[in-house]
């Protein structure tokens, strides 16, 4: 399949390689794979914090939360931000900051219902 930007395919490639990146696509189908896996993941993974959320917003109710958990699963997500920042990494800082984004609504919820 023939583009017609295939000036910047170029660039892209020769930076690719000047950075000592792996190809992409990669030519391994396993890795290939998770390339096209990992964003929808990044999205799905913070979703399943909904029922939580909701548990706490709409019974208004948080006792059985730990607060001093939820609030410790921020510090490596916020170090996994910054790894995906230093490393251009998208599917990382999207992921993390979803998640980042969940703990908020689960410890602010904590702190006015618990």
């Amino acid at each position: 399949m023939v583009k017609s930007d295939s000036g910047l395919h170029h660039m892209h490639k020769r930076k690719r390689i000047h950075q000592k990146l792996e190809p992409y696509p990669h030519p391994d189908k396993l890795k290939r794979a998770l390339d096209k896996a990992i964003y929808p993941i990044a999205v799905i993974g913070p979703l399943l914090t909904i029922p939580q959320i909701l548990k706490i917003w709409i019974g208004q109710n948080a006792v059985s939360i730990s607060l001093f958990s939820w609030t410790a699963f921020t510090i490596p997500a916020a170090v996994w931000i910054l790894y995906g920042i230093a490393h251009k990494e998208k599917a990382i800082i999207l992921c993390n900051t979803a998640w980042i984004l969940s703990y908020i609504l689960v410890i602010s919820g904590a702190l006015l219902y618990g």
